[in-house]
């Protein structure tokens, strides 16, 4: 078996490293492997693994999450987001900076998408923030750290995936983020007061007397918010009041998207052929990789992989706890050379077993994968978000990675904390839906 493994690693390496599509490389690896070691006629079961997987019905809400994003990408959302948060965050300890993780908290609400997320907001906030002078460092760390939440709050097109290949409530999941998901927003802005309470060099001085604003303009910003509410409540209101499916909800949102961007001039012929082009492209590409992680996880369970490996693992003795320590450092080392989607599917096959088989529930597990996928997001040389927004600003990997290191370090304890206190991520699910 270990001549099995090790077969696996190698030729999936070597189309990794040969720079074959992840799709493709997935797929191949399977097949390769079926035809060394099996004698399956594969040929016959492809047609079959295609059909099965792409005509999943939680698989629809995906597309029309990535044609929503595409939609609100082309509006001024970002603007009005912006617009509508500063004068309330002025109230708190590090003014302006608390935008960044408010509005990427709130957009993830509504895109599903954690580049999507920090390229729209950083866009207008980054911008504005080193305009006015607040500190590089901080600024764009914590957008960094802040645009992760765009997988862990819901919608999350990650959490889909996970949900379609663990067999796994795509609703149950997208509850189960949410508290999370807001804590980890909470984390995020008590490290931005902190650092700016020890060091008030971190804000200029001029910014210093927002929290002068009158409440009439703080009112009066509320009405920039309305269509972010908006969307919201059309795509998280009729999911959670029983109105909608996820995959109805999103076509709700796509919608909501289009009134949205028609209100804003946003919307021409020329936007709706981009929509079109870019939604097919990213929807193209992730079907081609979920097909591939389908026939290469259906391939393992043939030559018993997963099997071999949980015995392995229930032979090591390891407690939960520890488990999950060593499938923490297992990611963080995989995303250095992997995006955070492609790590998922690469590995789940493999990983969901071990952890089943230890005791942990698949949805908390969801969670936890979704978190180290954020962690993927933002560690180099493959951090996805540290492109975006290294585009943003032009500053090298490296100075965006060292002042991002803090809240990777933030991240890395709150992964802790889930592991300790589970109940906290199931708690809700399990309140809405049952045990």
């Amino acid at each position: 078996m270990t001549a099995i493994i090790g077969s696996l690693l190698l030729i999936l390496v070597l189309f990794l490293g040969s720079g074959v599509w992840v799709g493709l490389s997935l797929m191949g690896t399977g097949i390769t492997m079926v035809t060394i070691f099996r004698d399956i006629p594969i040929d016959k079961l492809l047609p079959q693994y295609f059909f099965n997987i792409l005509t999943t019905s939680e698989l629809v809400a995906l597309p029309l999450f990535v044609i929503m994003g595409e939609f609100l990408f082309r509006t001024n959302l970002s603007r009005s987001l912006f617009n509508g948060l500063a004068p309330w965050m002025g109230l708190l300890p590090g003014r302006l900076l608390h935008v960044n993780v408010v509005a990427c908290s709130i957009f993830a609400a509504i895109s599903g998408s954690s580049a999507a997320t920090t390229q729209v907001v950083g866009r207008i906030s980054l911008t504005e923030l080193l305009r006015r002078g607040y500190s590089r460092d901080i600024a764009i760390g914590s957008l960094a750290g802040a645009g992760t939440l765009g997988f862990l709050i819901p919608p999350s097109t990650v959490m889909i995936i996970y949900g379609v290949l663990a067999e796994e409530s795509v609703l149950r999941l997208f509850t189960a983020g949410f508290l999370p998901g807001v804590l980890l927003a909470i984390l995020f802005m008590g490290m931005i007061m902190l650092r700016t309470t020890i060091n008030r060099d971190l804000i200029p001085e001029s910014e210093r007397q927002l929290r002068n604003a009158s409440w009439s303009v703080r009112f009066a910003a509320l009405k920039e918010l309305a269509p972010v509410v908006f969307l919201i409540l059309a795509v998280l209101g009729s999911m959670y009041g029983g109105f909608a499916t996820p995959s109805e909800a999103a076509a709700v949102g796509v919608f909501g998207a289009i009134l949205v961007a028609g209100s804003q001039g946003g919307l021409n012929l020329k936007a709706f052929r981009d929509v079109a082009l870019s939604s097919m492209q990213t929807c193209s590409m992730i079907g081609l990789i979920i097909v591939g992680a389908t026939v290469l996880g259906n391939i393992t369970s043939f030559l018993g992989i997963a099997e071999f490996l949980a015995e392995y693992v229930a032979e090591l003795q390891l407690t939960p706890f520890m488990l999950i320590v060593a499938l923490t450092a297992v990611y963080l080392v995989l995303g250095c050379f992997l995006e955070g989607f492609s790590m998922i599917v690469t590995t789940l096959p493999v990983v969901l077993p071990l952890v089943t088989a230890a005791g942990f529930d698949k949805v908390w597990f969801g969670i936890f994968l979704v978190i180290v996928v954020e962690l993927a997001q933002i560690t180099p040389p493959v951090g996805f978000n540290l492109f975006v927004i290294q585009g943003v600003t032009g500053d090298g990997i490296g100075y965006i990675t060292r002042v991002t290191m803090p809240f990777v370090a933030l991240m890395l304890v709150f992964i802790a904390f889930l592991a300790l206190f589970p109940e906290f991520v199931l708690w809700l699910p399990n309140l809405l839906f049952g045990a």
